[in-house]
């Protein structure tokens, strides 16, 4: 872990958002350029997408200009099947091809991506493995695309069990969480036309109706003011980046502030586990 002994840990949550998840590029962007270390990322839906570019080694620049030539047609295809409109095999394929590369276990920085397992419906945390495949499973917005499967069990979007993986980032050893929700504006879009935006704003209005539990796990919230853009238009990448990017400068005095913070001492962060592993325990019943 890139991390300091001296300092926290840092751990970045990228939320879901379909198109508006790009706005994470100028978020990460301004990080880097502020010297804010990322030691590990949690990312769910987009954020998954976002979050896999950059922890794989992509260089925000680079994922920017991935973003900008992005179609839908690179990510999936129209199909005829009773459980979804559109396979999504185009997305593992074209993930290989980017990624510098494409197991967790060989990331620059620790990543976490959020499923949801939909016959269990619970939350699934890949952190080893294929990374184009989790990613994949992870964005597959359920009766748009055909859910995927993963070791025997049928996937879809992170985002139905929470759209914001601020908790994920926590247990995977954050000090310090800094979360990026696409989802915060409730401002109102022309009414839908396709099931794709249906489901994609529906899943975005569930998640404001969990925004207290999605965020009591962070320590900063980006906001992006992203709320005006359609969720399945991808043509507005570099506004919707520099949204990102504007949010972030907004934040950054409360990020430096938290870096500020000292490392938690080892029983101080026995216990704040312990608290967690209470709260899944009770969450289970």
């Amino acid at each position: 872990m890139a991390s300091n002994d001296k300092r926290p840990v840092i751990g970045v949550a990228l939320g879901g958002g379909v198109a508006r998840g790009m706005a994470h590029v100028g978020v990460l962007r301004e990080l880097e350029k502020n010297g804010i270390p990322i030691d590990l990322i949690a990312g769910t839906s987009a954020g998954a997408l976002a979050g896999a570019c950059y922890a794989t080694g992509m260089s925000p620049d680079e994922i920017e200009k991935l973003a900008c030539t992005m179609s839908w047609s690179d990510l999936g295809r129209v199909t005829v099947s009773r459980l979804g409109f559109y396979n999504s095999e185009r997305t593992e394929t074209f993930l290989k091809k980017v990624l510098p590369v494409s197991r967790f276990e060989h990331t620059r920085v620790p990543l976490g991506i959020v499923a949801t397992d939909l016959q269990a419906g619970k939350m699934v945390v890949f952190t080893e493995g294929d990374i184009p495949l989790a990613v994949r499973a992870s964005c597959a917005i359920p009766c748009y695309f055909i859910p995927v499967m993963v070791n025997g069990r049928m996937m879809v979007d992170g985002g139905v069990v929470g759209h914001l993986p601020a908790s994920v980032a926590r247990g995977m050893g954050a000090d310090i969480v800094i979360a990026v929700d696409v989802n915060s504006e409730g401002r109102p879009i022309a009414p839908p036309t396709n099931i794709f935006t249906i489901m994609s704003q529906s899943l975005s209005i569930m998640g404001r109706s969990s925004v207290t539990y999605l965020y009591q796990d962070a320590d900063v919230v980006v906001s992006p003011r992203v709320g005006a853009f359609a969720p399945d238009d991808l043509s507005k990448a570099p506004e919707l980046i520099k949204a990102g990017e504007e949010a972030a400068r907004r934040t950054m005095p409360a990020i430096k502030k938290l870096l500020m913070r000292d490392k938690p001492s080892f029983f101080k962060r026995l216990f704040a586990k312990s608290v967690d592993e209470r709260r899944v325990r009770m969450l289970d019943r």
